[in-house]
């Protein structure tokens, strides 16, 4: 079901990264079924799914944390499989900080270096370097008690990148921050990724931070690889039900195909490969794709209306009894108001359906 090979746009410096084919077991849990992936030199690849999926169980056999019980993992064209994790020159950060309290940030940065034997002018050069890259500079001095959530959070990817690791995973690094710091420190870590040119890779449950950081987004459930694409592919292309449905906000609507499209409220709209392909369907259509038109004795009836800043969701009620979720910008909304009647449509866009 994956589509593995890797992004003809990744142009970094850093190494390229193969899965072949890895299992992992846990006793009677199959963690890992079969996974084969490719990541090239300098690409950021987001591996998203529902928690048990196998995405963290997949990083941390690149890191070495993990064993696997078949299959091959390559790094930079070397069989890394059964290398202890100090030997493969990884740089991790995880959910959890895991700073030293009782050292300052310059000295959590330093860390690595000092165990790789690093004498101590350089260590001190190359921490005050790095801690300047994640816009830490003036706060070298400081413990990790006197600095932010998204601050200590910096200290460890700078940490993570002092050793100059072949590559850089990246374990749920901003879960425990605010929903703010969370879209600052994600365009940050984005911007220094591309900087640097370092080979990635990021794990998230969060499907915002995965499509606005990868340069592909790979969506894993029940440790297979459903699909891997470019962000706007995997959104608007969707290879499988589960990332139909996974992905993003998706309207069930009942619809009726013969095979090539599918006729769905009065609109003939085409299939995407691997669809539902005969007779009464439930159509998977993005709320964004979904128009309303206010009039009276309209077949649609609104339920609900949600500003979210420049843009507005509204949830409206079909003769059915459907609810279906339209999106629109905040000035299209007007008009749009508990109790108001629409007309409801669909854009032709391919959607991918499921039997009923």
């Amino acid at each position: 079901m994956s589509v593995a090979s890797p992004s003809p746009a990744a142009t970094g410096h850093g190494v390229a990264v193969a899965f072949e084919d890895m299992h992992r077991w846990y006793g009677s849990v199959h963690a890992l079924r079969g996974l084969s992936l490719e990541i090239a030199p300098g690409e950021l690849i987001a591996l998203l799914g529902p928690s048990g999926c196998g995405k963290t169980t997949a990083l941390r056999a690149l890191g070495g944390l993990d064993e696997v019980d078949q299959g091959r993992i390559l790094v930079g064209g070397k069989d890394m499989t059964r290398v202890p994790a100090n030997k493969r020159n990884m740089g991790i950060v995880f959910q959890a900080y895991s700073l030293f309290p009782n050292m300052t940030a310059r000295d959590n940065v330093a860390y690595g270096l000092r165990l790789r034997g690093v004498d101590g002018a350089k260590r001190k050069k190359k921490a005050e370097e790095t801690l300047e890259l994640v816009g830490l500079g003036a706060q070298a001095s400081r413990y990790p008690h006197q600095m932010s959530g998204g601050q200590q959070q910096r200290v460890a990817l700078a940490r993570a990148l002092a050793i100059e690791p072949s590559v850089l995973l990246l374990d749920e690094p901003l879960s425990a921050l605010d929903a703010k710091v969370r879209r600052q420190l994600r365009e940050e870590i984005r911007r220094i990724q591309i900087m640097v040119g370092i080979t990635t890779l990021f794990v998230t449950h969060d499907q915002e931070e995965a499509l606005a950081m990868g340069d592909r987004v790979g969506v894993m459930s029940a440790g297979r690889l459903e699909q891997i694409a470019a962000p706007a592919e995997l959104y608007d292309r969707p290879a499988t039900k589960f990332v139909a449905e996974f992905v993003g906000l998706t309207n069930r609507i009942p619809g009726r195909t013969d095979g090539s499209d599918v006729e769905v409220l009065g609109t003939r709209v085409p299939l995407l490969p691997g669809a539902t392909d005969r007779g009464a369907v439930q159509v998977l259509v993005r709320p964004e794709n979904v128009r309303l038109a206010a009039a009276d004795g309209g077949t649609g009836r609104v339920l609900a209306v949600s500003f979210l800043g420049s843009l507005c969701r509204a949830q409206v009620a079909l003769p059915d009894e459907t609810i279906v979720v339209a999106q629109m910008s905040a000035t299209e909304s007007a008009g749009l108001y508990p109790g108001a009647t629409v007309n409801v449509s669909v854009v032709p866009a391919p959607v991918f359906a499921v039997a009923e």
